[in-house]
């Protein structure tokens, strides 16, 4: 299974601003937007640290999603969430050749924490031997930063503000503070996959 980012997040979508004010960083000045570029680096290994803790999608983007084999044919849950949509199916046999699966063999049952892609009667096409699935989707909290739940967007500014505050430690990647634990606790879920749960 390999997932893969298609779109990324823009620089226009994160809270620099913000995240200056929580920094006590000085505004108004000729030249106040020189460490925008560093900041803007610590939201986004911040958002990444959490995406990758919850398994939530914080601002909306596209992913493209291969596996070679369904956990279960009668639902294959996604590997993020919240999922706003899957845009296509497409079979590949083992020589590259593709199949696009009709959409009205398959439909997003949306969940925030299991959306699953389940069949429209009987079970999901069979995946070629040697071959995969591509399935293209669509996931996140919304395009824009104000979509975010509140704990969660706060959790992304203090795990910031602790990178940026231990970036010459050489550590300041390392660990996450107990408060951005708490804030996260209840976005974690066992994402269950071979009969298997993995937190």
């Amino acid at each position: 299974m390999m997932l893969v980012e298609v779109t990324h997040v823009s620089q226009a979508a994160l809270p620099v601003d913000q995240f200056k004010e929580y920094l006590r960083l000085g505004t108004g000045f000729a030249d106040g937007s020189l460490q925008d570029g560093l900041l803007e680096s610590h939201l986004r290994a911040a958002m990444a640290a959490i995406e990758a803790r919850t398994g939530k999608i914080l601002i909306a983007r596209d992913f493209r999603w291969d596996v070679s084999v369904w956990r279960n044919a009668e639902g294959q849950v996604l590997p993020v969430s919240p999922v706003t949509d899957v845009t296509e199916v497409v079979l590949i046999n083992r020589h590259g050749a593709e199949l696009q699966v009709d959409p009205d063999r398959w439909f997003l049952q949306p969940d925030q924490h299991r959306p699953m892609i389940c069949p429209l009667g009987g079970d999901l096409p069979d995946v070629p031997r040697g071959g995969a699935v591509r399935i293209m989707l669509t996931a996140g909290y919304g395009p824009e930063w104000s979509d975010l739940p509140r704990d969660l967007a706060q959790a992304v500014i203090i795990l910031a503000g602790h990178f940026y505050q231990n970036r010459f430690s050489g550590h300041e990647h390392s660990g996450m503070p107990e408060v951005v634990r708490a804030l996260i606790e209840g976005y974690r879920n066992l994402r269950l996959f071979m009969g298997g749960a993995h937190g």
